[in-house]
């Protein structure tokens, strides 16, 4: 071990992440006096340290880690506070108000499928249960009949997806879940067990052992259904420590500091593993590491790979490839008869697997690399081999080695490396801010940017900008040179951590190099650079992206300002007047008092108008929209609204006097109307006052007139004056009303060439609709009407001919 302990272990509260992970130190933890206070030290799994501080919060009962190597303080008051590997604070949570009174007596930190999880026991024998730290929902445990104080031992269980705790009080055993509290007994415990003292449960939460005031080891299956094995160690003082270090074939070990003596419920033995000074024992997947002042050792099984290569007189393919290689390396002739040996067995793709497989779990570098050439040289002899096992294994191997340094500090197995995955060791390096090594692993290991090498880019930027000795432009100019155009990585995420530590204008250059605007309006939002967001936005082009600002802008500042950054805008201004528009028009009506935009203004008005119920109220905004049009000197529009104004009044008398419901209506439809209600005198005084085309009041009232059929007042409406619009329309309605006798009267009135154009059409007679009718010799058609028709129309022809020869 790398740290320098002057007094060991002894009076230390510790606690050790698996997976080779940190090891946290309290010493003295029920200290009390001010003046000196316990001192928390954090050191890498080699013994560097990492972070030390004097703890100024309460007593301390429980330390331990989570499954992302932050630190769990676990206070007498049912706080929790959790520290990062670097002894900087980062949030705390409450186990209840209830536990605030009756105090912790002991917790246990546990990892479940749902992650990282504390239970308590308080001083009111009551268990509290967080089985995720992440989304903290407390469980409070139903009561244990009998119990005073806290049980003699306890443990976490994960069984079903479901968290429960095992708990002995005496020599009776309870399982606490959500609902009850229930009595178990373990198959074939010995009978003359008055108490268990220390129970533990295996790494993987299936099995469970037992240590009893006898000496008396029990271990079976957590479920408590089956028992493996039980043995007396001759020990009658309880154990300190009861750690699971293997559960491979059918051999089960525990482990029992401080005289740590091996037990093997198997074999139904214990063997003594030497230890000169205190230590603490941290379960493994596939061991236990000891941990001393001096020394840190992993206590394992060997696999069984391992057992078979390198056993004494082992016949085993693997040994004697080994031995073929050592042979061939002397230039000794016994190679070949190794080879031929196994090659006979038709063992030698199996020999290969079995060095390869073994180099894996060595440590020794000169082990690993005698494996491996033995493996590259039998291989040599194989035509059908795969070696993708066999380099995989080396580039796993060069990984391992690398991150066992004690400078690095993460002592990992080839079993916790493939149980860990690579992405979960490159974040415990970039955690470590071992940024090269994890950029270099990335890259041996060919990892994909997105999850290698981007990755890591972007944490060591984070990590950048929070470096204090540096300047601004000094940051940015280095984070745009290592980071690039790397993919995966977004400049507004280290921004946002810039932003975080108090340099915004660190920040905003770190946005420049930005190329996605979506993700720069956001940051600059939040960081109150209001005008640069508008001008970012706009410049994307990205509408959705400028009502964002916009919204943001309107919400935050007053009005008079929100529409004088507008004006600088006007892109953005635009597009608010079309939101408004739709959805907020008296806001439209001030953009436009503050702009003195008096025609739009006025036309606003006129829109406004029609939403208005009583005619006053109408007038009085047409009014307004008269003087606005004037001001912006549109004689046109204002004349035309003044027109509106005086046919709504006109509208509103007739209402009020005859009843005709005419409010709203448009001039032709109230001409119309008026007519159709035989109002003529009132239709011809629209018609003076409002300077109605002659020919369009002539065509309204001979509609009007012939649909109700009042004939003879269409023939003194004819007669009234010369009409406007000739009198083929009077014959073309009386026509269309099936009524000849009225259309003769206007016929002598129409001039010949419009009787001609109106007889003759496209496809027979126009008068009489005649489909077979005879073509003339200048191609008229000419249809079985009136000979008067026909003559009248033979007249024109040879008028024709005459003009044509002429």
């Amino acid at each position: 071990m790398c740290w320098n302990l002057r007094d060991g272990l002894r009076d230390c509260l510790v606690a050790a992440a698996p997976y080779g992970g940190p090891i946290a130190l309290l010493r003295e933890p029920h200290r009390r006096s001010p003046s000196s206070r316990p001192q928390l030290e954090i050191y890498s799994a080699s013994g560097n340290s990492l972070a030390s501080f004097p703890w100024k919060s309460g007593p301390v009962v429980q330390l331990g880690w989570t499954v992302n190597d932050e630190l769990l303080c676990i206070q007498e008051d049912g706080t929790v506070l959790i520290y990062d590997l670097f002894g900087s604070f980062k949030r705390h949570f409450s186990m209840g108000q209830e536990v605030v009174q009756s105090q912790v007596l002991e917790a246990k930190v546990f990892h479940s499928p749902y992650g990282t999880g504390v239970a308590i026991v308080t001083g009111s024998s009551r268990f509290t249960l967080a089985t995720n730290i992440d989304d903290l929902k407390l469980r409070r445990l139903p009561e244990v009949p009998g119990l005073q104080g806290a049980p003699s031992c306890w443990a976490v269980l994960t069984q079903d997806r479901q968290t429960k705790v095992l708990l002995a009080n005496g020599a009776d055993l309870f399982i606490l879940d959500n609902t009850s509290c229930t009595a178990v007994s373990p198959p074939g415990l010995s009978p003359q067990v008055s108490s268990i003292v220390h129970m533990s449960v295996s790494f993987s939460y299936k099995y469970l052992a037992l240590f009893t005031d006898t000496g008396h080891l029990w271990t079976g299956s957590a479920h408590l259904q089956d028992k493996l094995s039980e043995v007396d160690t001759k020990i009658r003082n309880p154990p300190k420590q009861m750690v699971w270090y293997a559960c491979l074939s059918a051999c089960l070990s525990v482990c029992l500091p401080v005289c740590l003596p091996v037990c093997l419920p198997a074999c139904l033995s214990v063997c003594l593993f030497p230890v000169e000074e205190q230590c603490v024992c941290v379960g493994e997947l596939d061991g236990v590491r000891v941990v001393s002042s001096s020394r840190q050792e992993l206590l394992q099984e060997v696999p069984l790979v391992c057992q078979e290569i390198f056993k004494i007189a082992s016949m085993a393919p693997g040994a004697l490839l080994l031995e073929a290689h050592r042979e061939y390396e002397k230039c000794s002739q016994k190679a070949d008869e190794y080879l031929r040996e196994i090659k006979e067995q038709s063992m030698l793709g199996e020999a290969v697997r079995q060095c390869v497989e073994a180099a894996g779990h060595e440590y020794d570098i000169q082990t690993q690399k005698t494996l491996l050439r033995a493996a590259s040289f039998g291989k040599c002899f194989l035509t059908d081999f795969s070696p993708d096992s066999f380099v995989a294994t080396c580039r796993e191997l060069r990984v391992l080695n690398a991150v066992r340094e004690a400078g690095v500090g993460l002592p990992l197995t080839h079993s916790q490396f493939k149980q860990m995955t690579v992405q979960v060791l490159i974040d415990r390096l970039v955690y470590r801010q071992f940024y090269p090594l994890a950029i270099e692993i990335c890259r041996y290991l060919k990892t994909p940017d997105y999850q290698g090498v981007s990755r890591v880019l972007k944490h060591w930027a984070s990590c950048k900008v929070q470096q204090k000795d540096l300047s601004d432009e000094a940051i940015a100019r280095a984070v745009c040179l290592k980071v690039g155009d790397s993919a995966g990585v977004s400049y507004s995420h280290i921004a946002a951590k810039a932003y975080e530590c108090g340099r915004t204008e660190l920040a905003i250059k770190l946005l420049d190099y930005e190329a996605r605007s979506g993700e720069q309006v956001p940051l600059l939002l939040k960081m109150k650079r209001s005008q640069l967001a508008l001008s970012k936005a706009v410049e994307s082009g990205d509408t959705d992206l400028v009502y964002t600002v916009v919204t943001y802008l309107k919400n935050e500042m007053n009005r008079g300002d929100f529409f004088m950054t507008l004006r600088n805008q006007p892109v953005a201004l635009s597009l608010y007047r079309q939101f408004c528009k739709l959805q907020e028009q008296d806001t439209l009506k001030d953009l436009y008092n503050q702009d003195d935009d008096h025609q739009e203004l006025a036309n606003y008005y006129v829109t406004a108008s029609y939403r208005e119920k009583r005619l006053e109220s109408r007038l009085s905004v047409l009014q307004s929209a008269v003087d606005e049009y004037n001001k912006a000197k549109n004689e046109f529009a204002a004349k035309a609204t003044e027109d509106e104004m005086r046919l709504l009044r006109f509208q509103r008398k007739l209402d009020d006097e005859k009843g005709a419901g005419l409010l709203g209506l448009s001039l032709q439809a109230t001409m119309e109307a008026l007519l159709a209600l035989g109002l003529h005198k009132q239709a011809e005084q629209l018609y003076r006052d409002f300077r109605v085309p002659d020919k369009r009041y002539w065509w309204l009232k001979l509609k009007s007139l012939a649909e109700k059929e009042e004939w003879e007042e269409l023939e003194k409406f004819s007669k009234s004056k010369k009409s406007p619009i000739g009198y083929l329309p009077f014959v073309e309605v009386c026509m269309k009303r099936h009524n000849k006798h009225e259309a003769k009267k206007y016929v002598s009135k129409v001039p010949p060439e419009q009787k001609v154009k109106a007889h003759l059409g496209p496809g027979g007679c126009g008068r009489c609709g005649d489909r077979e009718a005879e073509r003339g010799r200048d191609g008229a058609v000419l249809a079985r009407c009136s000979a008067s028709d026909r003559l009248l129309i033979d007249k024109l022809n040879r008028a024709r001919a005459t003009a044509t020869k002429k």
